[in-house]
């Protein structure tokens, strides 16, 4: 089929079977179809398994039992996984913010009596929505979100579900710790 000199663009039976090499002539690397195959073997087994765990999956040999209701670890990503650790840093981040807005409210806030509670000589510190949010707009985009955070965890208290610019630019919030 030609000298030595001349390359077979067909691959011999020792070709298909060699490890990866480089021709002198072409840069293409021969790969054996052994390899390939392995290699194949290696990803659907480990696609198989990563099956078994996944609760979306239609597999019904599940290896894993997924978490009922109420149990503890309902609703919760795998321990180690990186779903775990994105939502670990997420929560610190979000404190963080929390932390932030309530250093803001006390620097811009006045200081007043507090009527709502039984004890009308304790002073709390109090800002109107719309003197923060001109405030804190220079340092997040986020400050509802992040006041309805401190409000769930108690830090803060407004009137209202939710506050909007303008319409309740004269809402009190006021800071409880």
């Amino acid at each position: 089929m030609g000298t030595n000199s001349q390359r077979s663009p067909f691959k011999t039976q020792v070709d298909v079977n060699a490890s990866a090499q480089c021709d002198d002539d072409n840069t293409m690397p021969i790969v054996s179809v052994k390899g390939l195959k392995e290699n194949w073997q290696k990803w659907s087994s480990e696609h198989q398994e990563n099956q078994k765990l996944n609760p979306f999956s239609h597999d019904t040999r599940l290896s894993a039992v997924a978490p009922q209701r109420g149990q503890d670890d309902y609703g919760k990503p795998q321990e180690g996984s990186l779903t775990e650790k994105r939502g670990k840093e997420a929560h610190t981040h979000i404190g963080r913010e929390v932390q932030k807005l309530c250093e803001v409210i006390r620097n811009i806030g006045e200081l007043k009596e507090d009527g709502d509670r039984h004890d009308s000589h304790k002073k709390v510190i109090t800002v109107e929505f719309g003197k923060l949010f001109e405030h804190y707009v220079t340092i997040s985009n986020t400050l509802v979100g992040i006041l309805l955070r401190a409000r769930k965890q108690g830090l803060v208290d407004f009137k209202g579900e939710m506050l909007w610019q303008g319409k309740d630019d004269h809402v009190v919030i006021t800071l409880l710790e």
